[in-house]
């Protein structure tokens, strides 16, 4: 059985629509997914229909950016982390307003966004970004607008050559502060509306993660004993930028907590690496 549970569609920052995710599942004879966009929920009914038609196993998902803090770490100031929700209802009323209160805030984030790019730019004697890039900028998205899609724009524009380029010379030096979404909040939207929710890829060297407060594993683990076990219902355990050594610390950090284990390739679709993690059988069952 062929398991991947962290798909990125267009709805976010993924490159394929909904139906072509299952068609390309299909292909590769993945039996049970889960397309979770960032903060957007907006993808599900269509994903929902379609594990009829193509005979895949499927669970809503969704990917929820949280700001996060602890006192023993970097004196206390906040880092963003990602939680996964799963098998929560869709047409929940408040799960839904807030993700559409958070996606107005990502287009006022956006827009200021490009007025510090703009700031950059004239510094360079570079032209400055008008209403018509952002509006096409806009135009590439079919849901929530974030800076992977600002920095892909750059790109097609012949400021930078690579969306990594984007951030490491513009992106991080101009960035805007996320919404303000707490673990507390997170938690309590996705279990009200039936759902699981999963702390994602928590020791991503590349990502939004635990290695931001510390590279070493037991302190990772002990930061999610002290401050997460209340609000989250299991850890995910195999990501395609994860090693060895950190599945096996996290799978039995899971397993000694009572939680629920779950991985996924965090497919953006560039390139497809949908599918491609051995997850075992029993990941599935914990959703039936």
């Amino acid at each position: 059985m062929i398991i991947d549970l962290h798909i990125h569609s267009k709805q976010s920052d993924g490159a394929l629509t909904v139906e072509e995710i299952f068609k390309e599942a299909k292909r590769r004879n993945i039996s049970f997914i889960s397309i979770t966009d960032h903060d957007s929920i907006e993808c599900q009914p269509a994903a929902i229909k379609a594990t009829a038609r193509y005979g895949i196993q499927y669970v809503s998902g969704v990917e929820l950016n949280v700001t996060f803090s602890h006192p023993k770490y970097l004196e206390g100031k906040p880092i963003s982390l990602d939680f996964l929700g799963y098998q929560f209802n869709a047409e929940d009323k408040a799960l839904k307003a807030k993700l559409e209160q958070i996606a107005r805030y990502r287009e006022e984030r956006a827009a200021k966004i490009l007025s510090n790019l703009n700031a950059e730019f004239e510094k360079e004697g570079i032209s400055k970004l008008t209403k018509r890039d952002f509006d096409e900028i806009q135009a590439t998205v079919d849901g929530t607008l974030g800076r992977p899609h600002i920095a892909d724009y750059l790109v097609r524009k012949g400021i930078v050559r690579s969306r990594q380029e984007a951030f490491d010379r513009y992106l991080v030096k101009c960035d805007v502060p996320k919404y303000p979404l707490y673990l507390e909040e997170a938690s309590q939207l996705v279990r009200n509306a039936g759902g699981k929710i999963v702390l994602a890829h928590p020791n991503d060297p590349h990502g939004t993660s635990l290695v931001a407060f510390t590279k070493l594993l037991p302190e990772q683990t002990q930061i999610i004993e002290e401050a997460m076990l209340p609000y989250i219902d299991g850890v995910e355990c195999w990501h395609i930028r994860n090693d060895a050594e950190t599945t096996a610390h996290y799978l039995r950090f899971a397993k000694e907590h009572g939680l629920i284990i779950t991985g996924g390739s965090d497919c953006h679709q560039k390139p497809i690496v949908m599918g491609t993690l051995k997850i075992p059988d029993y990941v599935a069952e914990q959703f039936k």
